[in-house]
């Protein structure tokens, strides 16, 4: 039997995603057949697609891509167990990431991360979660160290992972300040911001006497020695992999940098790359489940029109993330 999925044969823009005709994926005594509902794109899935930077490659395939399959976030129904399988039962609604999510099946193995969908949620909302909110939570918790009552500043607040790491913040008793754009003004303060700078007014790094314990830096704007400058002696700035659709390149370039004033300075200045994990899904349930978390989606899209998605991700400019229903 056939399914429908978005592919690509080789690195390119939109244009080399096609809509086409699978194998089903076949199911394994130790594995789970999802019904895919919804998947949702991140800044990964446009490096991936494109093969950029370079280094992209060396694990994705140098020439071409290994692999066809595209997506990671996905939500679904759970519409076959294999006998070996005691964590899931058939139409168990389930979220959590999967190579191959843009496509109207994947298949769970035990190695995937996929856990219970939260209580309340759509599937296009839970598809909203995995990449995203894990790179918030790992960047604040694990390696910001975040506390409660610190002065914590999300730079990039309006993105995927921005609106994510605002309420996050919050929900470890932190004091938010959130930089954003004037349109984004707004929704960033309804996710519990105590503090929002308009980029377009107000440049965070020029205020006077204000510094902060902890930068989560998903925007990565202007030199890094400026916003060290409104970090604390001992606090933390910690950049997030280009994870919201920024500057990749730059992030890349500023590496060099980071690792010299790292070992210069007091201040600490981790660079990291979220990791999917089944622990921290399990996590954000809680949040999303106690009210203290919920997912922003800008805008969806059906199968169909992946290309055209991805198009509008690539331009920086989501408010929050997008989604597409299957």
């Amino acid at each position: 039997m056939e399914v429908k999925a978005i592919v690509r044969d080789r690195y390119g823009s939109p244009e080399v995603l096609e809509l086409r005709e699978i194998e089903k994926p076949v199911l394994d005594d130790d594995s789970v057949l999802v019904r895919v509902r919804a998947a949702s794109l991140n800044a990964y899935d446009w490096h991936m697609m494109r093969g950029s930077p370079y280094l992209v490659r060396m694990v994705a395939g140098l020439r071409k891509p290994k692999s066809s399959a595209m997506g990671v976030d996905v939500a679904g129904e759970v519409e076959a167990v294999g006998k070996n399988v005691t964590e899931f039962k058939l139409g168990d609604e389930v979220f959590g990431s999967r190579t191959g999510a843009l496509a109207e099946y994947v298949r769970g193995s035990p190695k995937s991360i996929l856990v219970r969908k939260p209580a309340g949620l759509t599937f296009e909302q839970a598809a909203a979660v995995p990449m995203a909110a894990s790179t918030a939570l790992q960047g604040l918790r694990d390696k910001g160290q975040i506390k409660p009552g610190q002065r914590v500043l999300i730079n990039g607040s309006s993105g995927g992972v921005g609106t994510f790491a605002v309420q996050i913040a919050k929900a470890f008793g932190a004091h938010v300040t959130a930089v954003c754009s004037t349109r984004n003004v707004d929704q960033t303060r309804s996710l519990g911001a105590d503090e929002v700078i308009d980029y377009k007014q107000e440049n965070f790094t020029r205020r006077g006497g204000q510094r902060y314990d902890l930068i989560l830096d998903v925007a990565a704007t202007g030199p890094l020695s400026a916003r060290l400058k409104v970090l604390e002696p001992n606090g933390t700035l910690v950049g997030v992999g280009s994870a919201d659709g920024y500057g990749m390149a730059a992030l890349v370039a500023g590496l060099v940098e980071t690792a010299v004033r790292s070992r210069l300075g007091t201040q600490k200045i981790p660079f990291f790359l979220a990791k999917n994990s089944r622990e921290d899904l399990t996590v954000l349930k809680e949040l999303i489940e106690s009210g203290k978390v919920r997912p922003v989606i800008d805008r969806t899209y059906p199968l169909s029109e992946t290309a055209e998605a991805i198009r509008y991700l690539e331009t920086g400019h989501a408010r929050g993330k997008v989604v597409i229903t299957v």
